[in-house]
């Protein structure tokens, strides 16, 4: 009995040691895809670190949004997001993630945020509303963002309060507590974000359920809408969803915060 029980803590040892080298490779399972979007130019901006950043920029005379796409990371797969941005005629700047879409380099947390910060001094224009838009891993990117850069909307689709926690359900271990694991807490930086926020969350999600975002509600700059009947992949094909976010955005809306 001591034998078999050595030998089942000596596997659970094991498992965490695995889950904490191999973690972001779950989480950063990044397509080799290059393509630049129709309309769009790829952009190498100077990072303080020395690596370069790259975005693809589409212009507009409206104002900028600040993209970050979930972890597919390669934007093609993202096209969809910026019909309704390039309707109305917006500046768009989608970072482009390291590690992902033929970029050099290794993805981490603190390198995308690094890498985040830079696009949003880059995608910052005197006398343009700056509006950052996340979704999914992207979110926690958006809120980095918002905590530390001055912006005038904030949209996140899919958001969860820590990455670690959806980790520790998916894994069986507590995450959040384990040495090395990226934990990505992002409702730490939501807390200290000032612009308006809203929320999007597909009723259907089984990759981050709503649950994952229904803290943000209670901060008192937040819009919380759930899309009903729609899932993780697919929501952004609701019109419920689209028009949320152009609501949102409306520029009387924009026009009186900026009053």
């Amino acid at each position: 009995m001591k034998h078999l029980l050595f030998g089942i803590i000596g596997a659970c040892i094991a498992y965490a040691a695995a889950m904490i080298v191999l973690h972001p490779r779950f989480i950063y399972p990044f397509l080799a895809d290059e393509s630049v979007l129709d309309g769009f130019e790829r952009i190498e901006i100077a990072n303080d670190n020395g690596v370069p950043v790259y975005v693809q920029e589409r212009e507009g005379a409206g104002p900028v949004v600040l993209y970050f796409m979930g972890n597919a990371g390669s934007l093609s797969l993202f096209e969809n997001a910026f019909e309704g941005h390039i309707s109305a005629d917006r500046h768009i700047v989608a970072l482009e993630y390291r590690g992902g879409a033929g970029r050099s380099g290794k993805p981490s947390e603190t390198a995308l945020k690094e890498d985040a910060l830079a696009a949003a001094d880059y995608a910052s224009r005197p006398g343009k509303p700056l509006i950052v838009q996340g979704y999914s891993l992207g979110t926690g990117l958006a809120t980095h963002v918002a905590a530390l850069r001055e912006v005038d909307r904030v949209i996140l689709t899919a958001p969860y309060d820590r990455l670690c926690r959806l980790m520790s359900e998916r894994s069986y271990l507590p995450a959040c507590q384990m040495p090395f694991v990226q934990t990505w807490r992002s409702l730490e930086d939501a807390a200290k974000i000032d612009a308006p926020i809203l929320i999007l969350h597909g009723s259907n999600d089984e990759v981050v359920p709503p649950r994952y975002s229904e803290v943000f509600a209670a901060l008192p700059n937040v819009q919380r809408r759930i899309i009903n009947d729609a899932s993780h992949n697919d929501i952004g094909s609701f019109k419920e969803y689209r028009e949320a976010i152009e609501r949102f955005l409306a520029p009387r809306e924009m026009d009186a915060e900026l009053r």
